[in-house]
């Protein structure tokens, strides 16, 4: 009867102590998102720095407390707080646009050490002021170019995890900028960098988009597929090359598969979107009849190629997702091999893939 007592006990202090923490994480978080408002409604420079201190001493005294890297933050609306895939690190990233249209970054790194048993927190400072425009060195903590991440993607290399970050930078009033980077740890410091990027004749720590404010440019994680695709840009005139404020996507498609712990440049690629549930109707003719009849089908991408589409087959055999990962796996991955297939001469030349200035 005193082990039934005992255990009732324990498991009503467990509740309190869980029910505490939560009520916490609920008022911090309250707290932060007023004054993430407050820095959002500022109206001068001075106004938005003196706001972000106090919002940056509230994050951290709240970075600290047990059961923040799994607490959802749904009310940070203006706040990036993203985890990565193998659920070990999570970021909060924001920025503050000043007066003259060029940002401040922010972002704090919380990551558990597996080693260690316990979580430690990392600064990124933003000193994009001291940098190159296009920095191509590893970077520490102190030295950041500054971003918005918004994908974490493990990778697995021996005995440590190095994370492919995918962000994107507001630049100025003419230009956005999207990264490719690395993020990796080494005791309890942070570095960013690594040259795992095999590019055409180069291979880079990271790589830079720039393009135009107009335009919208696409870079995400497609994980079935094992690659980062991306729009490739080009400049609007012939005129206005290496003016890349005014480079815009060509409605053609690039992509990094990585193979081996690296990242690969492959060209001229199949985008695919995801399956959608919508139906769209075809015209497709009846071979008994002859006649033209309309079949309902699913509104996704089909290889022309496969006798089973329903239109028939083509002649055309299309370079798939699928197949292009194939393909992958059947290199050796020299780099003569890996771009025999090279994209044909337009008059242009891929930006982010030399290291050319930003601005």
């Amino acid at each position: 009867m005193k082990i039934l007592v005992f255990i009732v006990t324990i498991l009503f202090v467990s509740q309190n102590v869980f029910s505490q923490g939560d009520s916490l994480l609920i008022l911090k978080e309250k707290e932060l998102a007023s004054m993430l408002n407050d820095l959002r409604s500022a109206k001068t420079d001075k106004d938005k720095f003196q706001k972000n201190k106090i919002l940056k001493e509230k994050l951290e005294e709240t970075i600290n407390l047990l059961g923040v890297f799994d607490y959802p933050f749904e009310s940070l609306k203006t706040m990036g707080t993203i985890k990565s895939d193998d659920d070990l690190v999570r970021l909060f990233n924001w920025n503050i646009e000043l007066d003259d249209h060029t940002q401040k970054y922010y972002c704090y790194i919380l990551r558990y050490d597996v080693k260690k048993k316990k979580y430690i927190v990392n600064e990124l400072i933003d000193n994009s002021v001291a940098l190159p425009m296009r920095p191509d060195e590893v970077l520490d903590a102190k030295n950041w170019y500054g971003a918005l991440y918004y994908k974490l993607i493990p990778i697995e290399k021996g005995n440590r995890t190095f994370y492919t970050v995918l962000g994107m930078d507001a630049n100025n009033s003419m230009s956005n900028v999207k990264i490719i980077d690395v993020l990796y740890f080494t005791g309890n410091t942070v570095r960013l960098g690594s040259p795992i990027f095999k590019n055409k004749e180069e291979t880079v720590k990271r790589v830079f988009f720039e393009y135009s404010k107009k335009a919208y440019m696409s870079l995400k994680y497609e994980e079935q597929y094992n690659r980062i695709i991306f729009d490739h840009l080009s400049p609007e005139t012939p005129g206005m090359e290496g003016y890349y404020a005014y480079y815009v996507p060509d409605f053609s498609y690039d992509s990094y598969v990585l193979y081996k712990n690296k990242w690969y440049l492959q060209e001229e690629v199949v985008a695919v979107n995801k399956k959608s549930r919508e139906k769209v109707k075809v015209y497709i003719q009846n071979k008994r009849t002859g006649k033209l009849e309309v079949k309902e089908v699913d509104n996704d991408w089909v290889d022309p190629s496969d006798e089973k589409a329903a239109a028939g087959p083509n002649i055309h055999v299309a370079r798939t997702p699928d197949g292009e990962l194939e393909e992958a796996k059947k290199y050796k991955f020299s780099l003569k091999k890996l771009f025999k297939n090279k994209r044909p001469n337009r008059g242009r030349t891929p930006q982010s893939y030399s290291n050319l200035p930003v601005k």
